[in-house]
């Protein structure tokens, strides 16, 4: 089992620009929906992990089921599960998990089998999954704008090395791939 980290980025390194929004980021996803890219992405994961915040941005909880990019089990990391379990179909469901990352971590790898869990959200769950030494490959896509402020991702993230995986170019972003080898000695 691979757990796949990552978030886009503007060049200059954040995730959100000084209001709170990540809308500049995210340009080309109409031509990413149908790219070899996103079809790849969604071969390789088994199950989706991703944090309350995350999951709340999506608006209403129902679409998931219906129009949700990654068509398997998700497991939100949160403090308290929703009053009201979304919609699912037979192969997206929810689990809301309480009891920890570790625990959500464990959940989702043993739903993914043997294909990948991706993290789809937020920038604190991809820090605390990256400080629990919980990651193997983190993914970076890097959008050409320049925000000039915001929230950045890697703030208060340990020295680690990483070993580069690859370089793709889809939609207007790059992406980048390297493998988490482990702390800066």
């Amino acid at each position: 089992m691979t757990l796949i980290a990552g978030l886009t980025l503007s060049l200059d390194g954040y995730f959100e620009d000084a209001n709170g929004s990540a809308a500049a980021l995210y340009t080309d996803l109409d031509d990413l929906r149908d790219s070899a890219y996103m079809k790849a992405m969604q071969a390789e994961t088994g199950a989706v992990l991703m944090g309350r915040r995350t999951f709340d941005m999506g608006g209403d909880p129902d679409f998931y089921a219906d129009g949700y990019e990654f068509q398997v089990p998700l497991f939100v990391l949160t403090h308290r599960a929703p009053d009201r379990v979304p919609k699912r179909n037979d192969r997206l469901y929810f689990t809301f998990v309480t009891d920890g990352l570790e625990s959500a971590v464990a959940q989702a790898t043993a739903a993914a089998g043997d294909r990948a869990v991706t993290v789809v959200g937020g920038a604190e769950l991809n820090r605390q999954l990256l400080a629990a030494g919980l990651v193997d490959e983190l993914r970076v896509d890097v959008m050409p704008v320049l925000l000039g402020g915001g929230r950045r991702l890697f703030d208060d993230v340990a020295g680690m090395r990483l070993e580069k995986l690859g370089v793709e170019e889809a939609g207007g972003r790059t992406s980048l791939s390297f493998r988490v080898v482990g702390p800066l000695s």
